[in-house]
């Protein structure tokens, strides 16, 4: 039989996403360290573009009354480049030349990230892998733990990176950052975390008894129900007790068994992007000062380039002139593109601030509201993936301590009083009732669910098991103590 040809028609729905708004998605989950980097090898790879000379003429991160970004200020306005043949010019000193700038000294040792990119990049792995392994790695938090999953992280890639991305290949390099250095680093949670590292080591009757027991009782390993253990397993109290001394000389947080914690490591060398002031002249009505941090230097399109580019008959062709006018544009864009990073980040942060401000007047847990991204995606207009990408590598400095823009993020409920309150603030309550219990006499979850219901938080006692674990902290029976 001859084969059969046939036509199919269908459609197929495609999205395009055009260069610069690849680039500036990449800008945008930047941190401070990480653009003044990705500059450096824009100037380095670009001779049309060029550290400004003059600071003093060209500022335009400035408002009109010369005030850096703050939020007195009155909206974000676009600016106009002028006479389009001029080069546009971009600052980010957004604070004067006498102002203090915060900007704490950066460690010198390669931090956890560090570390495991040079492991990644002495295998044999392809570029795209290892983009994705870079991907992976920033997504670590700081017990060195993968909360993310490899969907989500695959679309990010797509996105940020303009290749199409699937979960099976986020998957497959996730398995080799698993078998570096730390043990047990990207594991998804301490189970997890527990076998990754038993499976490193040597294959005894110990160490085959303990990942036997995190591996299909572990339950009842969490609850320290021995004898449960004993009995499903067959072993007696002794091995078990071997077992358990071998699983305590793991690293429950292998993100901080390198230099030091991660923690301590981001205290040592974050820089904030913002900072909040209270401006409290007037104290019944106290304002809140926004400043965006930048290190970033000036730019321009170099006077050569830019007369050339000017004085170029339209029509003219060359390779020379074609260079030129590449070089030219490129750098143009660059500069926009940079420019629009910052405004964005100041208007994100701005929105973060307002809808925050009782918390930054406070430093009260309790006093955060409940916000999502659509809240704040509704007050900038910015979609929702972009406000993702800003908030997701971003410090602010406030009175009450350096946070994570992401910190400020929180699900909600309604009281009795038909209040919405954060879950920040259960938890802030549900800790200070553990704090104050009679360590003897713990409070069971179900008498924590009544003290709150009692308070007007309406949570089920499945909630509060879930919150106390967030919290990290154990059962009652686990939090008694004998004097």
């Amino acid at each position: 039989m001859k084969p059969k040809q046939t036509i199919e028609q269908g459609t197929t729905q495609t999205i395009t996403i055009a260069p610069n708004q690849i680039e500036l998605g990449k800008m945008l989950v930047m941190n401070g360290q990480e653009i003044l980097d990705r500059i450096s090898k824009e100037l380095d790879s670009n001779p049309a573009l060029e550290k400004s000379i003059d600071d003093d003429e060209k500022q335009l991160n400035k408002t009109e009354d010369g005030e850096t970004y703050s939020e007195t200020a009155e909206e974000l306005q676009d600016k106009d480049y002028g006479d389009k043949d001029q080069a546009p010019i971009y600052n980010g000193n957004n604070r004067g030349p006498d102002d203090e700038y915060y900007a704490p000294q950066a460690i010198e040792e390669d931090s956890i990230q560090d570390y495991l990119m040079n492991q990644m990049r002495e295998r044999d792995i392809s570029e795209e892998e290892e983009q994705i392994a870079q991907y992976i790695i920033w997504n670590l938090d700081d017990d060195g733990y993968l909360r993310r999953s490899v969907h989500a992280i695959a679309d990010d890639i797509t996105f940020n990176a303009g290749i199409e991305v699937e979960a099976a290949q986020v998957e497959h390099v996730l398995q080799m950052v698993r078998e570096l250095d730390p043990p047990g680093i990207a594991a998804s949670d301490l189970r997890d975390c527990i076998l990754l590292q038993l499976d490193r080591l040597d294959k005894t009757p110990t160490q085959q008894i303990a990942y036997e027991m995190i591996d299909k009782h572990y339950k009842a390993f969490s609850m320290k129900h021995h004898d449960k253990i004993c009995t499903a397993m067959d072993i007696d109290n002794d091995r078990l007790d071997q077992a358990l001394k071998l699983i305590k000389t793991l690293n429950p947080k292998p993100g901080s068994a390198y230099n030091g914690s991660v923690s301590e490591m981001l205290s040592q060398q974050i820089t904030p992007d913002f900072e909040i002031e209270i401006d409290d002249s007037d104290l019944e009505n106290p304002q809140l000062r926004l400043t965006l941090y930048n290190n970033i230097p000036e730019l321009q399109i170099s006077e050569s380039y830019s007369t050339a580019y000017s004085t170029t008959k339209k029509g003219t062709k060359s390779p020379q002139l074609t260079i030129i006018k590449k070089g030219y544009e490129k750098a143009r864009s660059f500069i926009t593109l940079l420019k629009n990073r910052q405004e964005k980040l100041f208007k994100t942060m701005r929105a973060i601030m307002e809808y925050q401000r009782a918390f930054m007047l406070s430093g009260d847990e309790r006093d955060l509201r409940p916000m999502g991204l659509k809240h704040i995606e509704q007050a900038t207009g910015f979609d929702v993936s972009t406000i993702s990408r800003i908030t997701s590598s971003k410090y602010v400095l406030t009175p009450w301590g350096t946070f994570k823009l992401r910190h400020f993020f929180s699900e909600g409920m309604t009281t009795d009083e038909g209040d919405e309150v954060s879950t920040r603030e259960i938890n802030s309550v549900l800790k200070e009732l553990v704090d104050g219990e009679n360590k003897r006499h713990p409070l069971s979850d179900e008498k924590l669910c009544a003290m709150l219901n009692e308070r007007g938080y309406k949570v089920a006692r499945r909630t509060i098991a879930k919150y106390r674990e967030n919290l990290k902290i154990p059962v009652a029976r686990l939090r008694k103590q004998t004097l």
